[in-house]
């Protein structure tokens, strides 16, 4: 039996901690249970060296966010190496093998009609001269009324756009954003919904109970297209012409990487992926 097995990527903004090791360190146990049954596995990770956190530590520090990255990478293959970790490949999303792939599955998905372009309102920071990724951007959740992130509450778990937030203010430079209009790519997710419904109701007996039900949350929501461009200066170039100045947002260039490193394994050790 064939087993692949992706360990969580960390953030490469900051040291490990303890509740890192604890989250990571089953899949390890997981991948060393089935090899130690005489199974194949293939088991990859790697540091995420890209989005806003890694951006937004670089200018406190005032250093590049490759500075910043490369620290962090470093001391996370140490730490994994010391506590015996046992992936196939510890890679980077920097890497330019990873880089390259994402973009030739970009253009794959644009030219196949599954990326297309949108105009949205965004906020935009006139002090700092620059529209401002999620991230960027703080308040106060509408739902729980606790400070949040452009992108998400940590509170309540909600998801959010930065517009939905209350009291907005840059998290550069703390002023309030104002709202403008810009064009931005988007992923069809919305055209996945019923095959992927489809495929919550075949999972129901392997799955945890929670993968189950925030699963089911988003579907009954309704699944969003979702953007896949970000004006970022840190990050994998769009390689869509009209938005060369725009980078992969790390959602999608994070995710991929489990593809692009079993590939690149598979590459390095003359097997099939």
């Amino acid at each position: 039996m064939k087993i692949f097995i992706g360990g969580a990527w960390p953030y490469a903004n900051g040291s490990l901690h303890i509740g890192h090791i604890a989250a990571l360190l089953p899949g390890d146990v997981i991948a060393r249970y089935f090899r130690a049954k005489g199974e194949e596995v293939l088991y990859v990770s790697g540091s995420d060296c890209h989005g806003t956190p890694i951006s937004i530590r670089a200018r406190k520090e005032n250093i590049s966010p490759k500075e910043i990255t490369d620290r962090y990478h470093n001391e996370f293959k140490y730490c994994f190496d010391k506590l015996g970790f046992s992936y196939d490949i510890y890679s980077r999303t920097d890497d330019e093998y990873h880089k390259k792939e994402v973009q030739d599955i970009i253009t794959i998905l644009y030219n196949n009609g599954l990326i297309y372009e949108k105009e949205v309102e965004q906020l935009f920071c006139e002090k700092c001269n620059q529209f401002l990724a999620d991230r960027f951007v703080e308040g106060i959740c509408p739902v729980c009324k606790n400070i949040a992130r452009g992108d998400q509450c940590d509170i309540c778990s909600t998801i959010l756009d930065p517009l939905e937030l209350v009291g907005r203010k840059c998290k550069i430079c703390g002023s309030e954003p104002v709202v403008k209009k810009i064009k931005q790519l988007f992923f069809r997710l919305s055209k996945f919904e019923k095959e992927l419904e489809i495929h919550l109701e075949q999972s129901r007996k392997n799955w945890r109970i929670n993968a189950i039900n925030n699963s089911e949350r988003y579907l009954n929501e309704g699944l969003r297209d979702k953007a896949i461009s970000r004006d970022l200066l840190w990050g994998i170039d769009i390689p869509i012409k009209g938005y060369e100045d725009k980078k992969v947002y790390v959602w999608i260039d994070a995710v991929l990487g489990y593809l692009t490193l079993s590939k690149k394994w598979a590459l390095d050790n003359n097997e099939s992926w």
